[in-house]
């Protein structure tokens, strides 16, 4: 019997201030957006990594997207991880943990 389990997958999204916006991009999932103020591009970058995971999973495509893009998901939630980036003042990069379910052999 199969059963649903939480687990959970870390994003890295990387925010850039370029022509007087700001640009933010998920690394693992190609999503991105923009807004006025870091703020909104952070909320809206938010808003689109939910929608595509909710729709990888709505079309049974998740798991053939993760492993394609080498996204690991993690029975507990990890620490935070540090990435190591050359100094740039336009840039700033964000890690997010988000859960996702995964189903176990019970």
């Amino acid at each position: 019997m199969n059963k649903t389990q939480t687990g959970f997958i870390v994003l890295t999204v990387i925010f850039r201030f370029e022509d007087d916006v700001w640009t933010a991009e998920c690394k693992e999932l190609g999503t991105a957006t923009f807004g006025d103020t870091i703020q909104e591009a952070e909320r809206d970058i938010q808003e689109a990594i939910l929608l595509h995971l909710n729709a990888l999973e709505q079309v049974g495509e998740r798991e053939r997207f993760f492993r394609e893009h080498d996204i690991e998901i993690y029975p507990t939630k990890p620490q935070m991880m540090h990435i190591d980036l050359p100094f740039d003042s336009g840039i700033l990069v964000s890690q997010r943990i988000e859960p996702v379910n995964q189903l176990v052999c019970a």
